[in-house]
């Protein structure tokens, strides 16, 4: 993690402790892991926009459909060199 060991992330989080003191740091731990969790969401949600936009642009579904018959034939070719 980042190089760090298991002493320096003690002494980090003894530091902490000292300067935010026993009563605040739940809460700070609390809105850090809800920030990370919206991160992800709206990572989440802007993959599938751009899914959705890739799907909606002309020819693009038909391009993906050819390329999975030709990955199909590739690979029955070499399943026929196995059998050889």
């Amino acid at each position: 993690m980042f190089g760090l060991g298991t002493p320096e992330l003690i002494v980090i989080l003894a530091i902490a402790f000292l300067v935010f003191g026993g009563k605040k740091l739940p809460e700070i731990g609390a809105g850090l892991g809800k920030a990370i969790s919206s991160f992800k969401n709206g990572l989440r949600d802007v993959e599938q926009s751009g899914k959705e936009m890739i799907n909606d642009i002309p020819g693009v579904k038909e391009a993906a459909e050819v390329r999975q018959h030709v990955d199909n034939v590739k690979n029955m070719g070499k399943i026929e060199n196995l059998i050889k």
